[in-house]
This record gives C-alpha cells, structure tokens and sequence, in this order.
C-alpha cells in the first residue's frame, strides 16, 4: 500500500479508471462519478478539479491511458461532459486537459505534434474540448505542452483564442499544464524570461 499512498496525501475515494467508465457507454457513470469528486472537493476545501482528461487513448503505450475516456472523440466527450456538469452543479470548477493532441507519453513535452488536416483536427483532437466547452459549459481548460502544427499549445493564438475563444465562445480561464509557460524559456527558448513567456501566452488566448 505504501506504493500509492504518502502520509502528506489527503484521503478520498480510489474511483475505477475513467478508461472503465467509457466502458459503461453510460454518461450517468460518469456523472456519479463526478458527484462523489465534487463531494469530497468540497470535503477538503478545493475549489478546481484538473480533469476531466480527454485526449484520446489511441497508443496503448500511453502512460496515462488510464485517465481518458477510450479513443472514440464522441465517446471522450460525452463522459467528459457528464463529468463536468455534475462537478460544477455542486458550485466547484472543472477543467478539461489537455488541450490539444497530447496524446503520446514519450517526449509529451516537447513532442512537435503535426495535425495539418485541419478536419481531422477538428473531428478527431478537438471535439471532446469543444462539445466540453459546448454542451458541458467548462470553467477551465489546460493547455498541453506539446507544440500543435509549429507552435507550443500554451502560445498557439490559433487554437487558444481562434478557435477556443472565437468559435466556440469559451469564457473560461485557461491554464498552462504545470511548467508548460516557463518551458517557453527554458526548453523551447522562444522567450528570453518567464515574464516574456507570460506576456506571449497571454497574447496568444
């Protein structure tokens, strides 16, 4: 047990897979779901759940397979959005990641993800984000770290505000994945300080 647990680690409810719950093909297992995680969000005073993953599990390699909803985009976004009403009906904030096309584990970082079909794109990547922002009315979203056709996703203006904000009317806040700014200096150096890395995202959406 001591594997998966710290003494620091706060005690909640070790839910099944969200892998297992796309099995059901059942949006009310997800919404369960999400009402048991916003219950004991608001048990430990946290105010922003950073899930629901919705990247696709197209590589069974994928290391965090485990926290999407299978490899079918309406399926990813049919749960996701069922998860997220039933998070943000109890007055809590849910956050879809990450957003968009992170979906290899080796090199996430910095893997250079070329999509340059914009149809599939749209039909395959972004639809679980935008029926989540659509249907599920989403709080936040997270950009990913990986670059998106040429541009590192937390500084792509095309996908933040073009489509994000412009097309699909998101009003939400949007998030970088952890380091996902600071990697701008100091992995992508397409900034020369964190200052600048932030300016540029927020220019970008």
């Amino acid at each position: 047990a001591s594997v998966y647990t710290d003494p620091s680690s706060a005690k909640a409810t070790a839910l099944p897979s969200a892998m297992a719950a796309a099995a059901s093909f059942d949006p009310s297992v997800a919404g369960a779901f999400g009402d048991i995680i916003a219950d004991e969000m608001h048990n430990l005073a946290l105010h922003e759940f950073e899930a629901p993953g919705m990247n696709l599990a197209r590589l069974p390699i994928l290391g965090r397979n485990f926290e999407y909803f299978g490899e079918d985009p309406f399926v990813a976004g049919t749960m996701s959005v069922a998860e997220i009403k039933a998070i943000q009906d109890k007055g809590l904030i849910a956050m879809s990641k990450h957003y968009v096309a992170n979906e290899q584990e080796t090199n996430r970082m910095t893997i250079q993800t070329s999509v340059k079909d914009r149809q599939i794109l749209r039909e395959l990547y972004l639809l679980p984000f935008e029926m989540s922002v659509k249907d599920g009315k989403v709080a936040s979203i997270m950009c990913a770290y990986n670059y998106v056709n040429g541009q590192p996703s937390c500084e792509s203006k095309e996908i933040l505000t073009d489509v994000l904000r412009k097309e699909w009317g998101f009003q939400g806040a949007t998030v970088s994945d952890y380091m996902g700014v600071k990697e701008l200096v100091t992995r992508h150096s397409l900034a020369a300080n964190d200052k600048e890395a932030a300016l540029q995202a927020v220019k970008a959406g």
